[in-house]
């Protein structure tokens, strides 16, 4: 019993000092980090980087003699239900440049953003668990002070969800970016698949400055929303002595 009631100690002492001084901090650290020249580049044009795969040479097909007997091959494949085996790319055994290399500029920022994601994770995580073993025993009556101790638990709860989100996005965008650097590989005469390259990296690029300006409001929203009603989530039910006064 005694280490339990260490446990929850060790929660309130951390959750309260979270509350009071991390929160603020972390906010106006964010601020500043959202002026810095790295996130605010206007033209997003810096942050493309080179494909490096070359255009082979053209192929040509001498399996087939003439014009007419191609489109009969072209037909019969159309009616075998097989037209999409006709069109097979190029094999690509192993790039030429060595590896193909991630967008550098993206990396660096998505490393910076990262951590501050799961810090705000943890961090709502520790307060949310102070808020629940503050909530006294169901009763009827005088349950105003549980209803803000509850919605509390439920605005952290959401702000984890959506830190967690911004996770699975990072994830997604490596994800697409890669299946379209594999379809450059495999059809390097396409330019459209080069452009949408450029074109995911700098939606990338918008969307992380908006997850660091979300991370900002969320630990100003929290701070605000604790701080104001700091009483209720610590004495959510006032005593009979306290109601006679």
């Amino acid at each position: 019993m005694s280490s339990l009631l260490k446990v929850d100690n060790e929660i309130k002492t951390k959750a309260e000092d979270l509350v009071a001084n991390f929160f603020p901090n972390k906010l106006l650290e964010l601020d500043h980090f959202l002026k810095d020249p790295i996130i605010n580049i206007t033209e997003l044009k810096e942050i493309h980087s080179e494909i490096n795969l070359t255009v082979p040479d053209p192929i040509l097909l001498s399996n087939l003699h003439d014009g007419l007997e191609a489109q009969n091959a072209k037909k019969r494949k159309l009616e075998d239900g097989g037209g999409e085996d006709m069109v097979t790319g190029t094999k690509v055994f192993v790039m030429p440049g060595g590896m193909m290399k991630s967008n550098a500029n993206l990396v660096d920022l998505i490393e910076k953003v990262k951590p501050e994601i799961r810090t705000l994770i943890e961090k709502c995580n520790t307060v949310k668990m102070w808020v629940q073993l503050l909530i006294p025993r169901i009763e009827d009556g005088n349950n105003f002070g549980v209803s803000i101790q509850e919605e509390t638990v439920a605005e952290l709860r959401t702000v984890e969800g959506e830190a967690a989100s911004y996770l699975d996005q990072i994830s997604r965008y490596y994800i697409t970016r890669a299946k379209l650097v594999s379809k450059i590989a495999k059809y390097p005469h396409v330019e459209d698949y080069r452009r949408t390259v450029t074109e995911i990296d700098e939606k990338e690029y918008i969307s992380l400055k908006i997850i660091v300006s979300e991370l900002r409001n969320q630990y100003v929203t929290l701070h605000d929303m604790i701080l104001k009603n700091i009483e209720k989530i610590k004495r959510p039910r006032s005593s009979n002595a306290d109601a006679l006064y």
